[in-house]
């Protein structure tokens, strides 16, 4: 299959034609999405499952890592499978809302899997476009609003099962509708996933209104550490922290949200000490940003990927060493956006 990139605009035209006609002609069919699954990962996963199922199809939808038991109320969520239950025998691999190809961590192997037409279906600015058909659009709030418009020119019904899950991921990248790019074309797709039964109440009960005790006890350990400076806060979280509260391997609760609505803060970092897949001591670096900054470009440029307002990458090295060094990229991205914003000022008088 020849390369081919479909990037839609603000119109959203009629979707590549080879886009569809590869998703009709597969019939062994493997969805896959990222490592340390969040709603959106989810959502697309099981939306696209359903889409799928929907035009006769009967695709294996997996993960690297199980997904949270918040998710659980999404139908479909007891479908989804680990490394050890992918084979070779397919004849298309769709990735959904990863940026590159090691976001698929173990589900995807060279070996088996090369020599298999790849479709990346991604809203992230940063996608590398590692497909043999990459449709990439950073212009929508989350890989499930593409979804809809997939659903639409596939003439698949956005009810029951489907709205469900596109409005998980919708409701989950975009934090309750309360981020930057939740714009009036956000909104009307929500609309229309919850005439279709998307139940709001529901995903936002189960996604955003429920915090571990564990993830509690976390914070308290590490909130007494927190730094701030120049606009950007952040805060580092040792493997013994995480033990001693009896939090999961680089889990965090979600703090870099917390810290970037902190008065004064533009930006916002944690830093989660893990290991990398060679064993190797590493730090796992998740950002966020208020309107105006982008932390996208610090974490393309260390091997990560993400938006303007929500980033991130994960770095070998020590804790203390990469904090540091990360802390001074991400004070130059604040420098950055703040000359933009003056600028940008000036211009309109």
């Amino acid at each position: 299959m020849a390369l081919a990139t479909t990037i839609m605009g603000d119109t959203w035209p009629q979707l590549d034609a080879l886009l569809i006609s590869t998703l009709r002609n597969a019939e062994r069919i493997l969805c896959v999405s990222h490592v340390a699954p969040d709603g959106d990962a989810i959502g697309s996963l099981l939306g696209m499952g359903w889409i799928l199922r929907a035009i006769g199809k009967n695709p294996t939808l997996a993960l690297q890592d199980a997904p949270g038991e918040e998710f659980s109320f999404v139908p479909g969520y007891a479908d989804i499978v680990g490394e050890a239950q992918v084979t070779a025998g397919y004849d298309l691999i769709v990735c959904l809302d990863a940026s590159s190809p090691d976001r698929m961590g173990s589900i995807y192997r060279t070996a088996d899997h090369v020599a298999i037409p790849l479709v990346v279906i991604d809203h992230h600015v940063t996608n590398t476009r590692f497909g043999h058909i990459n449709w990439v659009e950073p212009g929508c709030a989350a890989t499930c609003q593409m979804l809809i418009y997939l659903a639409d020119a596939m003439q698949v019904p956005v009810t029951g099962p489907i709205a469900q899950a596109l409005l998980t991921g919708l409701v989950t990248d975009t934090l309750g509708f309360r981020t930057s790019n939740t714009t009036a074309r956000v909104m009307q797709a929500a609309m229309r996933l919850m005439d279709g039964g998307g139940n709001l109440v529901q995903i936002v009960d189960w996604t955003l209104r429920r915090t571990p005790f564990s993830i509690i006890k976390l914070w308290g350990e590490v909130l007494n550490q927190v730094q701030f400076k120049d606009g950007v806060i952040w805060v580092t979280i040792s493997r013994a922290q995480r033990e001693s509260a009896g939090v999961d391997d680089k889990e965090s609760g979600g703090l870099a949200n917390q810290l970037v609505t902190v008065v004064g803060a533009d930006i916002s970092a944690t830093f989660n000490e893990t290991v990398d897949t060679q064993g190797r001591a590493a730090v796992e670096c998740s950002f966020r940003a208020k309107e105006g900054f982008d932390v996208s470009k610090v974490a393309f440029a260390l091997g990560g990927g993400g938006h303007p307002p929500a980033a991130g990458c994960t770095i070998a090295g020590s804790l203390d060493e990469i904090s540091k060094r990360v802390v001074a990229e991400l004070h130059e991205a604040r420098r950055i956006g703040t000359l933009m914003q003056t600028a940008e000022q000036k211009s309109r008088g």
